[in-house]
């Protein structure tokens, strides 16, 4: 609650007497010897025919100051409690505190104190994957959100929870040197033919005997011949 003996500013919420009505609306006692007046447009919500259907002399209210007229001390006040952030406040950027008031399949609208909430899409509640908006809000939470964006001609507003944190570092993993293809059926056999011959090449034999050439080796060379020619 204001004290009236301070500074008064936009929004400020005061308590008063209504000390006179009128045709146009009430004038209350704000107190501090100040006076301001509510017009009749400004007694609710739901149009108004006569000030006397909400209003009488005497009455107790809480109002808030809607209007100052630095020139000649005019204050106007007003019964409907104003909203905490009009459109022309709302900034890219800015950080804020809500609460979560619906869910959908797609996102969370957030209660921002604004005319409309503003929607904090399931992509933007987190950096890693979110499958379903409950797995990170429910409707009551009071979170923290970044403002994305402001359409103030479709009177939409964008949140975000991840622009808040970080990006998460993707640590590389070392290169790994690349590993050699396991050899062919027929590689292994080529080896172990070459490896037989070489070793009983090592053995004394006749010259009749080198001469004559390996029965496996024979094998290897043929099949090998007969796959290059297909």
């Amino acid at each position: 609650m204001t004290d009236t003996s301070t500074q008064l500013t936009k929004k400020d919420r005061i308590s008063g007497k209504v000390v006179k009505t009128t045709l146009a609306g009430a004038v209350v006692d704000i107190g501090g010897g100040k006076l301001g007046v509510v017009p009749i447009s400004q007694l609710r919500k739901e149009p108004v025919r006569k000030v006397e259907e909400v209003l009488k002399e005497g009455d107790q209210v809480e109002v808030w100051v809607r209007r100052i007229n630095a020139a000649n001390g005019h204050i106007e006040l007003t019964m409907i409690e104003p909203l905490a952030m009009e459109w022309r406040e709302l900034k890219k950027d800015m950080i804020l505190t809500g609460k979560v008031s619906k869910m959908e399949k797609f996102g969370a609208f957030v209660d921002l104190g604004a005319e409309r909430p503003g929607l904090l899409h399931v992509s933007e509640m987190s950096h890693d994957y979110v499958r379903r908006p409950e797995d990170v809000v429910k409707v009551g939470d009071e979170i923290e959100v970044k403002v994305l964006g402001v359409d103030r001609r479709k009177k939409q507003i964008k949140l975000s929870i991840k622009a808040l944190n970080p990006e998460p570092v993707i640590e590389e993993e070392p290169e790994q040197e690349p590993q050699k293809p396991a050899p062919t059926a027929m590689e292994v056999a080529l080896r172990k033919a070459m490896a037989l011959s070489e070793d009983r090449s090592d053995a004394p034999q006749s010259v009749a005997t080198k001469k004559s050439p390996s029965p496996v080796m024979d094998d290897i060379l043929s099949r090998t011949l007969e796959n290059r020619r297909q």
